[in-house]
């Protein structure tokens, strides 16, 4: 992948924060620093980014793409309540495993859904992890 000013702005963007951004909030941000950036050029380099492993994406089943900047082995946790997306590290490598019994692993993206502890406590739920 060649090296370029915008895409390094937008990856500095990504960097820059642990929420999780959407291809807009990563947007407005470039845009503080690369005024004349187009959205379609973030697009396109969000998605050149993560094939070439350099951000990962959280595909939420509300519509939206979320990147992160922490390409380690982690799962996600998306709230269904308000959106939030948050990392989950320690749960085990299941590649790990896999490979042990001679599966080829490529990628594990794991996104678990329901609703964080914000949200449990609004709703009087409990989420288990206390």
């Amino acid at each position: 992948m060649r090296h370029s000013k915008k895409r390094e702005a937008i990856l500095d963007a990504v960097r820059s924060t642990r929420s999780h951004p959407d291809a807009e909030w990563v947007y407005g941000k470039v845009r503080e620093t690369v005024p004349g950036i187009s959205l379609g050029t973030v697009y396109r380099n969000l998605r050149e980014l993560d094939a070439n492993g350099e951000l990962t994406t959280v595909e939420t089943d509300m519509g939206s793409m979320r990147f992160d900047a922490d390409t380690s082995p982690h799962a996600h946790f998306v709230c269904r309540e308000c959106g939030s997306v948050s990392d989950l590290f320690g749960y085990g490598d299941i590649a790990d495993k896999l490979r042990h019994v001679g599966y080829e692993v490529d990628e594990v993206k794991t996104v678990i859904y329901g609703k964080c502890p914000d949200c449990a406590r609004k709703r009087g739920g409990d989420n288990g992890l206390s």
